[in-house]
C-alpha cells in the first residue's frame, strides 16, 4: 500500500519585515494618534482616510534610491489584462494627497488643510527597528505658496511633540531650504539637466551625515565609499572644490558657530545658544533650553548668523538667494509667536530623502539619549520630517499647485516614548467574572452586563471553568485588576467575592502576615453594591 504524502503545513511566522501588534501596542498608538489628531484639528486641519492602494502611475518616481516607479513599491499588474494598470501599495500619505486633491479639486476649499492616519509599505530591506510596514500621521495643506504655512507646520509640530509627552529640550526642528541647496548644487557647478545623477547622489550623501560624519560624506562626494562589510557605493565623481562647496554649505552650523565666537561679548552671552543649535556640538544635547524671553532673543541672532553664512556661500545664486530669503521669513514669523531655536533651528544638514520637495524641508530630532541592544548610549534621531513640495500635485493638472507638509513616524515615537518612560506598559486587562457552575452562564452574564453599562471593562471566563485555578491564571495573564466570583451559596445570599489581583500579587510578594490581615485582597460585596466598589478598586 502506497504511503500518503505528509501534509504540508505552512509555517505559522510573519513575513520577513513586517510584525505583529497586540493589545497594549495598539491601544497606545491609539491613545498617541488621538494626541496628535486634537492638535491637527486645533490648528484647523481636516481629516481624510484615501485608499491604501493607488495607480503605480499616480505615486510616481519619488522614492530615493530607486531607479523605475514600482521599485521599492510592492506593485502588481491587474489580472486578465496584457496592458492592465499596475497598482502598489501607498509608500507614503503624501503622493495619494495630490491624486486627491487633483481629482477634488473643484470641491475642496483653497488652502485644503487635511491630517491623515494610517500604515504605509516600503519594498525595502528589512532590518532593526525597520520594518516594510510602518504608520505615518500627516498633516499638509495644499493650495498655498505662503511661507507662513511652513512656519505653522514646524510651529504645529513642536506642539504635537510636546503633546504627546516629549518635553521642551528633548526635541529639536530643524530647517532648512531645498532652493539653498539648489543655488549651491549652481555654484559647485552641478546645474543642469546632464547633471541629474550626480545632485541625486550629493542629495542622499548630504542625508547620511548623522550616521556617516563628514568623511563618509566626502567619500560620497567623489569617487564613493566601501562600507564595514565591504560593500562600495559609487560617488557623484565631484572634484576637491566641488565637495568642499557642498561641505562648507553642510557644515554652514558650526561656521556660524566660529564667527560669533569672534565677539567675545557676543559669546558670553550666546553660549548656551550656540550650542543648543550647533549641529556639530554634543554639549548641546546636554543643555536646559532658554530660561527667560532675554536669553530666547539673544538666540535669535543665531539663526541670523547662519543665514548670513548661506547667503555668502550661494553667492549671486538667484535661486538660492530666494531660499535664504524664505528661511529668514520663516525664522521671524516662528520668533513672533515665540517658537525660537531652543525648539526650532535653521540647519543646512538637513535634506530629506524624498525627491520630491522643491521648497522649505523640515526634520524633528530628539536628543536625549538611549542605551541600544549593547548598552551603548546613543542619539534617539529623528522622529518626524517634511517640506515643501510644489510640483507634485502638477503632474496631474498640468498647473502649478503649492504644497507643504509634515509626516510623523509613529512606530518611532512610540518607541521613544517608551524609551523615555512616558508610557505604563503595565497590563490594564478587564474584570474578570469567573465561573464556578457552568448552569448559571446567565447570571454571570448579567454581572457582566451591569459592570459594563457603568462603563466597567469586564468579561465572562469562557474556557473550561473546571479547574478555577485556571481561571485565575487567565485574569492575571490578562492583567485583570480584579476576579469576580459567586459560588451557589453567595448567590442565595446576593453577594460576590471581588479579588483585588493587583493587591494579592503585592501582598504575595512583600508582605507581612499583619498586612495580610489588616489588608485582606478578597472582599465580600453585596451585589447592589459591586459596582461603586468595583469603580473605588480601580480608582
Amino acid at each position: 500500500m502506497a504511503k500518503k504524502d505528509k501534509i504540508r503545513r505552512p509555517r505559522a511566522e510573519t513575513p520577513k519585515g513586517f510584525r505583529d501588534y497586540f493589545g497594549a501596542e495598539v491601544t497606545e498608538r491609539k491613545a498617541m494618534l488621538d494626541k496628535i489628531a486634537e492638535v491637527y484639528h486645533l490648528y484647523g486641519f481636516e481629516a481624510l482616510e484615501s485608499a491604501a492602494v493607488e495607480t503605480v502611475e499616480s505615486l510616481g518616481k519619488f522614492l530615493p534610491d530607486v531607479d523605475r516607479p514600482n521599485a521599492g513599491v510592492f506593485a502588481w499588474q491587474e489580472a486578465g489584462e496584457d496592458d492592465g494598470d499596475w497598482m502598489a501599495l501607498r509608500y507614503d500619505l503624501t503622493a495619494p494627497l495630490a491624486r486627491v486633491y487633483a481629482q477634488h479639486r473643484n470641491d475642496l476649499p483653497t488652502p485644503y488643510r487635511r491630517y491623515a492616519m494610517g500604515p504605509v509599505w516600503r519594498n525595502e530591506k528589512p532590518g532593526p527597528g525597520r520594518f516594510r510596514q510602518f504608520y505615518q500621521c500627516d498633516a499638509d495643506t495644499v493650495g498655498t505658496a505662503s511661507v507662513a504655512a511652513d512656519a505653522e507646520i514646524c510651529a504645529m509640530l513642536a506642539d504635537t511633540l510636546e503633546a504627546v509627552g516629549i518635553e521642551r529640550g528633548d526635541y529639536v526642528i530643524r530647517v532648512n531650504n531645498r532652493k539653498v541647496l539648489n543655488g549651491v548644487m549652481e555654484v559647485a557647478g552641478l546645474a543642469g539637466d546632464d547633471k541629474e545623477r550626480e545632485r541625486g547622489i550629493v542629495l542622499r550623501a548630504i542625508d547620511k551625515l548623522d550616521r556617516l560624519g563628514v568623511d563618509g560624506v566626502r567619500a560620497l562626494l567623489g569617487a564613493g565609499r566601501k562600507d564595514e562589510s565591504g560593500d562600495f557605493t559609487d560617488g557623484a565623481g565631484l572634484n576637491n572644490v566641488q565637495a568642499d562647496t557642498v561641505l562648507d554649505f553642510v557644515e554652514a552650523n558650526e561656521t556660524a558657530r566660529l564667527e560669533l565666537l569672534k565677539d567675545a561679548d557676543l559669546a558670553t552671552g550666546l553660549a548656551v545658544g550656540i550650542l543648543q543649535t550647533s549641529a556639530s556640538s554634543e554639549e548641546r544635547r546636554k543643555l536646559p533650553p532658554p530660561a527667560d524671553e532675554t536669553e530666547a532673543l539673544e538666540h535669535s541672532l543665531w539663526n541670523k548668523a547662519v543665514l548670513e553664512v548661506l547667503r555668502k556661500l550661494v553667492n549671486h545664486s538667484q535661486i538660492g538667494l530666494e531660499g535664504v530669503a524664505e528661511l529668514e521669513q520663516i525664522a521671524d514669523l516662528l520668533g513672533a509667536q515665540g517658537y525660537g531655536p531652543d525648539r526650532i533651528v535653521i540647519d543646512p544638514s538637513v535634506v530629506r530623502g524624498l525627491g520630491y520637495y522643491t521648497g522649505p524641508v523640515y526634520e524633528a530630532e530628539l536628543t536625549f539619549e538611549i542605551k541600544d541592544e549593547k548598552g551603548r548610549p546613543r542619539q534617539f534621531g529623528s522622529v518626524a520630517g517634511g517640506g515643501r513640495y510644489d510640483d507634485l500635485v502638477t503632474r496631474f493638472t498640468g498647473q502649478a499647485v503649492p504644497a507643504t507638509g509634515v509626516s510623523i513616524g509613529v512606530d518611532r515615537l512610540l518607541a521613544a516614548l517608551t524609551a523615555k518612560g512616558r508610557i505604563d506598559r503595565t497590563p490594564q486587562g478587564p474584570v474578570i467574572v469567573t465561573v464556578m457552575d457552568r448552569d448559571r452562564m446567565a447570571d454571570y452574564q448579567s454581572i457582566c452586563a451591569t459592570l459594563r453599562q457603568a462603563g466597567i471593562r469586564s468579561e465572562v471566563y469562557l474556557g473550561n471553568p473546571k479547574n478555577f485555578g485556571n481561571q485565575l491564571k487567565y485574569a492575571d495573564k490578562r492583567g485583570s485588576p480584579a476576579a469576580i466570583i459567586q459560588g451557589t451559596d453567595e448567590a442565595a445570599r446576593g453577594v460576590v467575592q471581588v479579588k483585588d489581583l493587583i493587591l494579592g500579587a503585592k501582598l504575595a510578594q512583600d508582605a507581612t502576615v499583619e498586612e495580610w490581615k489588616e489588608n485582606p485582597s478578597q472582599t465580600e460585596v453585596k451585589l447592589a453594591d459591586l459596582v461603586p466598589f468595583i469603580q473605588s478598586l480601580l480608582a
